[in-house]
C-alpha cells in the first residue's frame, strides 16, 4: 500500500473535504480523489460519504483511521530516527515542561547538557503544568517539569527546588510607595501560578480591601505587562531574576509573610528511565541540591 492513499485519506478524514485536502497536499483535486477510490479498492471497503459539498467517513472509514494513523506515525518515528542516526545522536531526550520553567532554569540546564552528552537528541515540548503528569504517563515524554505536583497514578513528583514569592512592579510605579498603597493604586495581575494565588489574594485583600485584579494566566504575559507600566504581581523570585538584575523590575518590600513556590520534578512510575533520562535527572538534582531556586542567596 502506497503510504500517499494513507497520508491523503487521513488528510480528508480531518478536514471532511476535499477541495481542501487537495490544498493542503498540494494535490489537484482529481488526484485526491483517485487516491480515495484506490484504496477503497484495494481494502474493498467504502471508506466516505458524500454530504453536499462534503464527506464523512463511514463505518469503514472510522474504523481504518486509527490504524492508517498509526502506520503513518509509525513512519514518521522511523524516519525521525535515522535522521538523529546520521546526524551523529545516539539517543534520544524528550522532555516536557511548563512555559515558565522552560524559559526560565531550563536553557542554562540544557546547555550544561549538551555540552556533556553531545550525542543525546533533546526534544522539548511544553504544557500547562496539569497537563504534565498525563503527558509522562502516556510516555510521550521522559522527564517533566512543572510549577504543580502531577496527580496523575502513573507518575511520581518530586519538588526540585523552591523560591520565594515576591512584589514586582517596574521602577515607575514603585517608586517611593508603600505596598498597600501601590495594590491601591495599581492592577494586581493575577492567575500566573497554578498553586497560591487563591490564598494570598484573600490575605492581600485583608490588609487592601479596594483591590483590582486582572486575571494573566502566563508569567511571561505577566512580565512583559508589569515592563509596560501595567499594574504590579506577586511572581516566583526564578521567574523574574533577568528582569531585576537589568532594572526593568523591581522588588517591592512587603511587611507579610509570602507563600513559596515550588518546581516539580515528574516521573514516570513505576516504568524505568532510558540512560539519557537519567544522566538529565541526575544534572537536575546536582544543580539543586539544597532544594533552592535560582537567584535565591545559598
Amino acid at each position: 500500500m502506497d503510504l500517499k492513499l494513507l497520508h491523503t485519506f487521513v488528510t480528508a478524514a480531518e478536514l471532511e473535504n476535499f477541495h481542501q485536502t487537495a490544498e493542503r497536499l498540494y494535490l489537484a483535486q482529481p488526484t485526491v480523489t483517485a487516491h480515495i477510490r484506490q484504496l477503497e479498492q484495494i481494502l474493498g471497503f467504502h471508506l466516505f460519504d458524500r454530504v453536499g459539498k462534503r464527506v464523512r467517513l463511514t463505518a469503514a472509514g472510522r474504523r481504518f483511521l486509527p490504524h492508517a494513523q498509526r502506520v503513518l506515525a509509525a513512519y514518521d518515528q522511523a524516519v525521525n530516527d535515522m535522521t538523529a542516526w546520521w546526524q551523529g545522536y545516539d539517543t534520544r531526550l524528550q522532555l516536557v515542561t511548563s512555559p515558565l520553567v522552560a524559559t526560565s532554569v531550563l536553557p542554562g540546564l540544557l546547555k550544561r547538557f549538551t555540552q556533556e552528552h553531545p550525542r543525546v537528541e533533546v526534544m522539548i515540548t511544553t504544557e500547562v503544568s496539569p497537563a504534565v503528569g498525563p503527558v509522562i504517563a502516556s510516555g510521550a515524554a521522559h522527564v517533566g517539569l512543572a510549577r504543580s505536583p502531577s496527580v496523575h497514578p502513573d507518575t511520581s513528583s518530586t519538588v526540585l527546588y523552591t523560591d520565594p514569592v515576591l512584589l514586582v512592579a517596574s521602577p515607575a510605579n514603585a517608586a517611593g510607595a508603600h505596598w498597600v498603597d501601590l495594590l491601591g493604586r495599581h492592577l494586581l495581575l493575577t492567575g500566573n501560578h497554578p498553586m497560591y494565588w487563591d490564598a494570598l489574594l484573600m490575605a492581600v485583600a485583608e490588609r487592601q480591601p479596594h483591590l483590582r485584579t486582572l486575571a494573566v494566566d502566563r508569567v511571561d504575559i505577566t512580565k512583559r505587562l508589569l515592563e509596560e507600566g501595567l499594574g504590579v504581581s506577586f511572581l516566583p523570585q526564578s521567574s523574574v531574576v533577568r528582569e531585576l538584575a537589568e532594572g526593568r523590575l523591581v522588588t517591592v518590600p512587603v511587611d507579610m509573610e509570602l507563600p513559596l513556590s515550588a518546581t516539580y520534578l515528574i516521573l514516570p512510575h513505576p516504568r524505568e528511565l532510558p540512560e539519557a533520562a537519567r544522566f538529565f535527572v541526575d544534572l537536575l538534582l546536582q544543580s539543586f541540591p539544597d532544594g533552592v531556586g535560582p537567584g535565591w542567596p545559598q
